[in-house]
């Protein structure tokens, strides 16, 4: 995989085939990425499927584009998802597992996958080891991005979005040619309620509450590496190759 493949097989399961498939077998990560709001998860996840070839499969990458695929291109699993999502319900378990399960393919390629947003819980996590077990997989790895409270206050309350053209800023790292005006139409630029230093607080608690099992249960198994985020993502990026490839040697 690389960056120009489209991930339709994740994305659309079914028939559906991704642009751009590894031909032969390469070293294949098979790893899961932790961290919380603002540790840059996602930037490290998309420098790492540009660079070692990884799949990001993101399952909200999933649900925001079942959105806007049509009645009959939609998977039993989608379809059921989607409704406890209408009905701003939760979705259960089993319901995400059968998503997953409907992409195996993903799992099984040759390019290795990255897992992101999956699993979110310890019976989410113990039904992948399962399902990996039974086609004779297994993980490299779970990432476990860190960073102190505050750093992660301070990322987060500098971000900016224009209201109208959706563009986002960071005040410190990445700031408009002209304070709070956004660069492209001039709109004057906005935090996000959940941006503010009180709501991150919250959020992070609740971050740490519901992933700190999950931490518990791969680090029992060997599995997980903790990797310091630093400032700079191509900093971050060189840690977590290091952290990786010392604890799953090629």
């Amino acid at each position: 995989m690389n960056k120009n493949n489209d991930r339709a097989c994740w994305l659309k399961a079914g028939d559906a085939c991704c642009s751009n498939l590894p031909t032969t077998p390469v070293k294949a990560y098979r790893f899961i990425l932790l961290g919380a709001p603002g540790v840059g998860k996602g930037t490290q996840a998309e420098l790492i499927s540009q660079r070692l070839g990884t799949c990001q499969l993101s399952t909200g990458d999933v649900f925001r584009a079942a959105k806007s695929l049509s009645d009959d291109e939609r998977s039993p699993a989608l379809t059921r998802a989607l409704e406890f999502m209408r009905r701003g319900d939760l979705v259960p378990d089993e319901t995400v597992l059968d998503i997953v399960r409907e992409r195996l393919a993903c799992l099984r390629c040759n390019g290795g996958f990255l897992l992101d947003g999956f699993p979110r819980t310890i019976p989410q996590a113990e039904a992948l080891g399962e399902l990996l077990a039974t086609n004779q997989l297994q993980l490299d790895a779970v990432i476990n991005y860190e960073l102190p409270l505050e750093q992660v206050i301070a990322r987060i309350s500098g971000r900016r979005t224009c209201p109208d053209c959706k563009t986002s800023y960071h005040l410190p790292t990445m700031p408009p040619q002209v304070e709070n005006i956004c660069d492209k139409c001039g709109a004057t630029l906005v935090q996000r309620e959940d941006d503010r230093p009180e709501s991150i607080r919250v959020r992070m608690q609740a971050y740490q509450e519901s992933t700190r099992p999950l931490i518990d249960y791969y680090r029992e198994r060997g599995l997980l590496v903790d990797v310091t985020a630093g400032e700079v993502p191509e900093e971050t990026y060189q840690r977590t190759i290091i952290a990786l490839r010392a604890h799953s040697p090629a």
